[in-house]
């Protein structure tokens, strides 16, 4: 094995590393959206943001080797397994942007309804939505 494909292989490694390290955090991140600790939320964002220069920077240096190193035996698995991390990643990402959007909402609608705007949105008994209940805070004593 010549030197190329061995730094090729290191880089990979780091690059696998990396990526199963943003995996916990991504877990973590949906803990932490569910919860509601947005203190946590921080400390999670600063994080991915140093993970992402990370697994960017490493993309880079693999982007120079030639694309024969690609196809060696000892390559090949480790980019498989690079590439199932990454599509792993932005899958949890996904599922992360929509929880934290729900969140968002569900917030907001409970402020509106508490604050007594005229659009907010409540439900009745049997689940349908009601649009125009400022009338829910006018004997509200808080």
């Amino acid at each position: 094995m010549d030197n190329k494909t061995e730094l090729c292989i290191q880089q990979l490694n780091s690059q696998i590393s990396s990526l199963e390290a943003l995996t916990q955090l991504l877990d973590e991140e949906l803990t932490a959206l569910s919860s509601r600790n947005g203190d946590g939320l921080k400390d999670i964002a600063r994080q991915k943001i140093t993970f992402l220069n990370t697994i960017q920077k490493t993309d880079k240096d693999l982007s120079t080797f030639p694309a024969d190193i690609f196809k060696d035996p000892d390559v090949v698995p480790l980019t498989k397994k690079v590439n199932t991390l990454l599509h792993k990643c932005k899958n949890q990402n996904e599922v992360n942007a929509k929880a934290a959007h729900l969140a968002n909402m569900t917030v907001r609608e409970l402020k509106e309804i508490l604050i007594g705007t005229p659009t907010s949105t409540t439900y009745t008994e049997e689940g349908s939505v009601v649009e125009n209940v400022g009338e829910l805070v006018k004997n509200l004593k808080a």
